[in-house]
């Protein structure tokens, strides 16, 4: 269905093939729902559906508020699914300890509101990513793809 240059297909163990994104391709996904949800240059998709708020529900602006939403709702499906509540907390731990480390050098100012909007929206897309990515860099580390989730009472 997609061309192979924009997948990447591993064998399990058991012989069986799987088939996904490859890395990139999931990072420009990642970049363009959050750049396209908000970013500091005003030319995002909050601005679209807020620039008239009177009309909000004329034209295309509900169908694209419906797509919209369902794409973050994917997109937080795939984050919590992957990486769990534990592992989410820990992304964003990690990214806030990275953030620190460029304002103690003297990259990132934090009273800067552009940058740090920047800041975290690039932050947003790859959380966005570890969570679509999460458990393929999980399976091709372990090499398991498979997993039976048993509940005992």
């Amino acid at each position: 269905m997609l061309p192979d240059i924009l997948t990447k297909t591993n064998t399990t163990k058991k012989g069986k093939s799987e088939k996904h994104l490859r890395w990139w391709v999931t990072l420009l996904i990642s970049l363009a729902l959050a750049l396209g949800t908000w970013n500091p240059l005003e030319h995002h998709f909050i601005n679209y559906i807020t620039s008239d708020i009177e009309n909000i529900f004329s034209g295309f602006r509900p169908f694209a508020i419906i797509i919209m939403l369902g794409i973050w709702i994917l997109a937080l499906k795939s984050i919590f699914q992957s990486l769990k509540m534990f592992g989410a907390i820990f992304v964003v731990i990690l990214i806030g300890a990275f953030l620190w480390g460029l304002k103690q050098y003297g990259l990132l100012d934090f009273s800067d509101l552009d940058a740090m909007g920047w800041a975290g929206t690039l932050s947003v897309a790859f959380i966005i990513w570890v969570g679509i990515n999460a458990s393929i860099i999980w399976k091709s580390l372990t090499g398991v793809y498979a997993t039976e989730h048993v509940e005992e009472d």
